[in-house]
């Protein structure tokens, strides 16, 4: 059954199965919390920017969250605030019973739909924008909770919150710091084993999807999204999570794992390293001095996310950036396998344990379950025969706070 909630992707052929107050005290010069931050801020660090319409719009912080998502953060201490490793960051600023409505706006730059059909039901991704007024200031690598009109499979109205990673960086793709965008593939299933739809009732749906003869299920929310259109009216409760938060230092290196929509927070953080004023400094360069390398996994090469924008950073900061796709059922390895990430990445393998070496090193999933056994396929040869055990080594680096996995 299709996933709906944090980094949504229901296609599984990318893995083989094997505004809050300001903080008065400043902040230091960092890659984590760009936030509402104004484009030209000091430091990535800086929630200095916020609005302080976020302190009179907060109205709680009862925690509403996917499991894992709030791992490293402490007790909340202010309303719409919560402390994460000494940092103040926004924290449910909205509740399902008092969320913010915001607007549908047009794309900055994509179409709304991102994906070509593949012949697949669920074939469509999208990229959705929302204007927020800057009520809902949030910082790379949060989510946000969507709530649809419903009913949902329990037959709740409205739908039960689900939970979104935030694919724009924290000024938005405008740099407004007035709007959040999603990365949200439709979910649509034929045959299957839940139907929401009966024959003779599913229509097409606004990319002209329609199965009209058969039994249908449709993710709630997922095709609510996907149906926006700008003008509408949307429901936003958030932002959350603190699993997924860039590191402070500047020249960190940043190794990043997405299969489908798990792309959502790899593209807010490269937003920020590679685009946004809010990543430069005053002479124009980069703030960013490190490493970042994206391993993407999608069945098709039509499915490929924001390919645009990484051949961008690569023609642009060839030295920082790189990007490697893994089409699981249009490519193959030198051994006949098919092109899952694991598969991709064990081409670089020696290359990749290097670098994981460096205390600088920090490693991002966002995307289904078997990343980490993927992980694990790939770099247990290396591991052991560096006298060590890989499970024991990936521990280590979550305990280093150097290894982020959001997956369902």
């Amino acid at each position: 059954a299709a996933a709906t909630g944090l980094c949504v992707y229901s296609a599984s052929q990318a893995f083989v199965s094997s505004g809050a107050p300001a903080s008065s005290s400043p902040q230091a010069p960092g890659l984590r919390g760009a936030a509402a931050a104004a484009p030209d801020a000091g430091s990535f660090a800086g929630l200095g920017g916020m609005t302080a319409a976020v302190a009179s719009a907060a109205v709680g912080a009862a925690a509403v969250r996917a499991a894992g998502v709030a791992r490293s953060a402490t007790a909340v201490k202010k309303k719409g605030v919560r402390v994460v490793e000494g940092k103040e960051i926004p924290w449910n600023i909205f509740m399902p019973k008092a969320p913010y409505q915001g607007k549908v706006v047009p794309n900055d730059v994509h179409p709304h739909t991102l994906t070509q059909d593949t012949g697949d039901a669920n074939w469509e991704t999208t990229h959705v924008t929302f204007d927020h007024g800057g009520k809902v200031p949030y910082i790379e690598g949060q989510s946000i909770g969507i709530i649809a009109p419903g009913p949902d499979k329990k037959g709740e109205t409205p739908a039960k919150i689900r939970l979104y990673s935030i694919a724009s960086s924290a000024v938005g793709d405008d740099q407004s710091s007035k709007t959040v965008a999603l990365c949200v593939k439709r979910v649509v299933e034929v045959d299957g084993q839940y139907a929401n739809r009966e024959v003779g009732e599913d229509k097409p749906d606004k990319a002209g999807t329609g199965f009209p003869d058969k039994k249908v299920y449709r993710g709630v929310c997922s095709n609510h999204i996907c149906d926006m259109s700008p003008g509408d009216d949307v429901l936003i409760t958030g932002p959350t999570g603190a699993e997924m938060l860039l590191p402070e230092e500047d020249d960190a290196n940043v190794i990043m794992l997405a299969t489908g929509t798990g792309i959502a927070p790899m593209r807010s953080y490269l937003r920020l390293l590679f685009h946004d004023k809010a990543g430069a400094n005053a002479d124009g360069s980069r703030k960013f001095k490190g490493l970042a390398w994206l391993f993407m996994g999608v069945p098709y090469s039509k499915s490929l996310l924001y390919d645009d924008e990484h051949q961008e950073y690569t023609k642009n900061y060839p030295d920082q950036f790189r990007y490697d796709y893994a089409v699981s059922r249009e490519q193959k390895n030198a051994a006949g396998q098919k092109m899952y990430i694991q598969t991709k990445m064990a081409e670089f393998a020696e290359d990749l344990w290097e670098l994981m070496q460096s205390p600088k090193t920090h490693i991002y999933m966002c995307g289904l379950k078997g990343m980490e056994s993927g992980m694990e396929e790939c770099f247990s040869p290396l591991a052991e025969k560096n006298g060590m055990v890989w499970k024991e080594f990936a521990k280590s680096m979550k305990k280093a706070k150097r290894y982020h996995v959001e997956v369902y």
